[in-house]
């Protein structure tokens, strides 16, 4: 299994960060070339490994970090998007009517024909994703949303693997939508930093 995050911002060094943290080894992509994003690689771990956008789409599993209006233009790189797990960690203040009234990951998945598609540490302000999710005797929570359930158990086990509790919310459409925004109106469980207590 390999990893990408797509988007070398705030929220995808944030995540870059959790991988080395645990030696994972992950591909990182923007639209600036993999030479102007290896100072900022190097300085958070050998296993951070700049890409081209071509590249880092070939992972197995795949972090969207990117501005949600950002989308379209990655999803147009590939025909078709099989067998890939697409994470999706961006928010968007999009007018629901723009969306056709779905959550935007669920709008968002149209654009990828084929892959699987959760959402995914999206809730936490980089601040707070950047540092050790292993604090105050548990670990951080992320929440999980998704339609298709192997593909959730899948996010679920990296998030695991970075140190993250995980809790799943069920479809999109269902538990899903509390960390959703809509329009100008963020779900409920955005910005909650919550703490699972190791037994």
């Amino acid at each position: 299994m390999n990893y990408a995050i797509i988007g070398f911002g705030a929220i995808g060094q944030a995540l870059a960060r959790a991988f080395a943290r645990h030696n994972i080894e992950v591909a990182v992509a923007s639209r600036r070339s993999p030479e102007a994003l290896l100072p900022q690689a190097r300085a958070i771990g050998p296993t951070v490994v700049p890409k081209t956008l071509q590249e880092a789409l070939k992972a197995d599993v795949i972090i969207l970090a990117v501005l949600y209006e950002g989308h379209p233009e990655i999803a147009k790189v590939l025909p078709n998007w099989e067998g890939k797990t697409i994470i999706d960690a961006m928010n968007s203040n999009a007018p629901v009517e723009d969306l056709d009234g779905l959550p935007s990951t669920a709008f968002a998945a149209r654009a990828f024909p084929g892959a699987k598609v959760v959402k995914g540490f999206n809730h936490l302000l980089a601040a707070t994703l950047t540092t050790d999710p292993k604090v105050a005797g548990g670990h951080r929570v992320v929440f999980l949303s998704g339609d298709n359930e192997a593909a959730t158990a899948q996010v679920a086990e990296l998030a695991r693997r970075l140190g993250f509790a995980p809790v799943n919310l069920g479809k999109l459409e269902e538990g899903g939508t509390l960390v959703q925004a809509r329009g100008r109106v963020w779900g409920p469980l955005i910005f909650q930093d919550l703490i699972r207590k190791e037994a």
